[in-house]
């Protein structure tokens, strides 16, 4: 069972930058892609960023592009997502999640597609 937990949100102001890590805590199993999603407040969970596993192939949504780089360390299971030059807009819960499934085009981008998820780690932008 893949168990996610996140770390490193916080408050920062705009123009800041956080790194924020998602470690697998369970059992280590077969994972195609790990992406991140976040949620704002009366918001749907909206795609950020996501990687596949094996390979490193990264895609980026065209509203954090060029600011959030999504990474990953597999010796140590680990997930990250640098976010460079924050903005108020990014205000949300950040949440990591894994997908079982081997896609082969890439990573996908709907949140219906990924079978595991951390609890979430809030990151707050003031202006």
């Amino acid at each position: 069972q893949v168990q996610l937990v996140e770390s490193g949100g916080g408050l920062v102001q705009a123009g800041g930058s956080l790194r924020l890590s998602c470690v697998n805590s369970g059992r280590t199993g077969s994972t195609y892609a790990r992406g991140w999603f976040r949620q704002a407040p009366g918001k749907g969970r909206e795609f950020v960023a996501a990687i596949t596993w094996s390979r490193g192939r990264a895609s980026v949504a065209d509203s954090v592009k060029g600011r959030f780089t999504i990474d990953r360390d597999n010796a140590k299971d680990t997930l990250y997502l640098q976010m460079d030059n924050l903005k108020p807009e990014d205000t949300a819960v950040y949440y990591c999640a894994a997908d079982v499934e081997d896609r082969g085009f890439g990573v996908a981008l709907r949140p219906g597609a990924y079978a595991y998820w951390g609890q979430g780690t809030q990151v707050t932008v003031s202006s």
